[in-house]
């Protein structure tokens, strides 16, 4: 998701009894981006040789324009009980053949705080409250209700729905569930700028929210579909690069990773 490391995934098509689930993906390898050239040139490992389907996407990557056409149309949505409209998107696909094989939850899981943690008050600590992601999980299926609903919707064909621009709905009742979905939202930043779609005033929203995150949004920004104040953004990366030469590194995945994005 960041132009960088590549995961090469595979699907079964096919179910058989004893092996794997019908449309379940497998991890099958990971390639860095400036080593894509090397495994097409050397396709053998310790392992054996390199799977011919892993060498076509290596071959197609190589020259690939980022970021991507947003393929993914296909949205599965908690409801809103007040009025059955989306609430937080659950799961998404690029081919109605694949909505069959997703589970029917009726839960919204927030981006672990192990993958994007949210600074807590001194106030929150003292009183021992969990991680922001995870009370706005809680908050959203307070919201969805004692009995929960989701359906998939076809995005760009239903015109007749209002879809969250940044895939959890921002309007709260409650004062504290408000704050702490801009807080998560705000820190998501860097990451819901990859998103297509979006109007030019509520991406500027999101430009204005990653100036607290500047090296998530290096190392994003490959992925970023187009700019709503470029002014604002050079500032950023700016940022970003003075401080990665300092030698600072982007949080990823509970750690500080010792790849720079630059």
């Amino acid at each position: 998701m960041d132009g960088e490391l590549w995961e090469f995934q595979f699907i079964f098509a096919n179910g058989r009894v004893g092996g794997p689930q019908k449309g379940r993906f497998i991890r099958a390898a990971h390639i860095r981006q400036r080593d894509l050239q090397s495994v097409i040139d050397n396709p053998t490992t310790e392992e054996g040789v390199v799977d011919d389907r892993i060498l076509e996407l290596a071959r197609f990557l190589v020259g690939a324009t980022l970021p991507f056409d947003a393929a993914d149309r296909y949205e599965y949505w908690l409801l809103d009980p007040a009025d059955d409209s989306p609430l937080a998107l659950i799961f998404s696909c690029t081919d109605a053949s694949e909505m069959a094989s997703f589970p029917k939850l009726t839960e919204w899981r927030a981006l672990p705080a192990a993958v994007m943690p949210i600074e807590t008050t001194e106030a929150e600590q003292s009183n021992a409250y969990g991680p922001v992601n995870y009370r706005l999980e809680r908050a959203v299926a307070e919201r969805a209700g004692a009995k929960p609903r989701a359906r998939w919707f076809t995005r760009r064909y239903n015109d007749e729905e209002s879809f969250p621009p940044f895939l959890v709905r921002e309007d709260w009742c409650n004062d504290e569930q408000q704050t702490l979905c801009q807080r998560y939202l705000h820190r998501q930043a860097p990451r819901l700028l990859m998103l297509h779609g979006v109007g030019l005033e509520e991406r500027r929203r999101m430009e204005w929210a990653a100036k607290a995150n500047a090296l998530d949004v290096a190392r994003f920004f490959p992925l970023y579909p187009e700019v709503a104040d470029k002014a604002v953004m050079d500032k950023i990366r700016v940022e970003a690069r003075l401080r990665l030469a300092a030698g600072e590194a982007p949080y990823v995945m509970g750690r500080r990773d010792g790849v720079h994005y630059q």
